[in-house]
């Protein structure tokens, strides 16, 4: 369980409220309108109406207690990057932000974010991925550059294992599970056989993951 300040109370900040709880963390939501921290309450640990870019507040959260504190301030990008330096400023120890654009997440990375979460930017490439491509039934991006994605195995690969054929060498991907039903089995050796009724979890960097996919 760890303790996280979340600030910004719009659809963004309230569905990571609801998951932060189902999670079992401590939350302490910060908005400054009050009936968006009413509506947030019953999903948090408490909840305060406040200007996060008054520093004198900022100050009263005690924000380098916090093991998270997150920026989900949608449309006003000077609050968001404001909130930001302001918790750097106040020794938060971690900060994610959330960008609208992508000027936006370098200026808050600028600023004193540690991390930026681009929505936008990863729903369209879970779209693009998962929509497009037979194989994919999931797709993660873990960085600009490294993706995970779950696929059914390739016809060619079933009934022959990791080192048949040469998998990492050949494609240069890392196989880092095999899934059948609820069932998972993580890192399987190169003696693993493939079969047609389970997914494999391959990750690579996207350019290679790009031509293994194409």
């Amino acid at each position: 369980m760890k303790s996280i300040l979340l600030i910004g109370l719009g659809r963004f900040g309230l569905y990571m409220a609801k998951r932060l709880q189902e999670l079992g963390h401590e939350v302490l939501a910060v908005d400054c309108n009050e009936t968006q921290v009413n509506e947030a309450l019953v999903f948090v640990t408490d909840a305060q109406i406040g200007d996060s870019t008054n520093e004198a507040f900022i100050q009263s959260l005690g924000v380098q207690n916090f093991d998270l504190c997150v920026v989900a301030i949608g449309e006003d990008f000077e609050s968001s990057l404001e909130t930001v330096a302001l918790l750097a400023d106040n020794g938060a120890q971690h900060i994610l932000a959330r960008a609208a654009t992508g000027i936006h997440e370098r200026l808050l990375l600028r600023n004193g974010a540690e991390n930026v979460i681009y929505p936008v930017k990863l729903a369209a490439n879970y779209a693009a991925t998962r929509f497009t491509t037979d194989h994919v039934v999931d797709y993660m991006a873990l960085t600009d550059d490294f993706s995970i994605c779950e696929i059914t195995p390739p016809e060619n690969w079933v009934g022959h294992t990791i080192a048949e054929l040469n998998v990492r060498k050949k494609y240069n991907i890392n196989i880092i599970a095999v899934k059948e039903g609820k069932r998972m089995k993580s890192l399987p050796g190169p003696e693993y056989s493939f079969n047609r009724t389970e997914t494999v979890m391959i990750m690579a960097h996207n350019q290679d993951l790009k031509r293994f996919l194409d």
